[in-house]
């Protein structure tokens, strides 16, 4: 029975370890935080393919994340159709920190992405 405990407790410390390993940063935590909520109406840089579809180029779409063929996460975001679909999660992921993983993403960034999804999502 002592094994069998022994076992369990190491699978759980194990499982544990990989998991922390597999976040960012390991604190769950950013700027933002996960809910994030952010003043909109200061926010001026929320136009797809001006701000918002540069950040997610250049910090999301790179090989092994989120680049065409990509399974990851939401999967690969190179276009507007990708990314409004992927709304809620990418806003979720950077809202928290947890993404993109490479880099991190100023404050003005964040805002950029998480304002435009909060007004829709739409291709401007």
């Amino acid at each position: 029975m002592k094994k069998k405990a022994l076992y369990v407790i190491s699978i759980l410390t194990i499982s544990l370890f990989t998991i922390i390993a597999c976040s960012k940063d390991g604190s769950g935590g950013g700027n933002n935080g996960g809910g994030s909520s952010v003043d909109c109406s200061t926010v001026s840089n929320k136009s797809f393919a001006a701000d918002v579809n540069p950040i997610i180029q250049s910090s999301c779409n790179q090989a092994g994340c989120h680049a065409s063929g990509s399974t990851n996460g939401p999967g690969a975001l190179t276009n507007h159709a990708q990314v409004q679909a992927s709304a809620a999660a990418v806003r979720s992921a950077i809202a928290s920190g947890r993404m993109p993983q490479n880099t991190t993403l100023s404050a003005s960034q964040k805002n950029s992405i998480i304002c435009w999804i909060d007004s829709g999502a739409p291709n401007n």
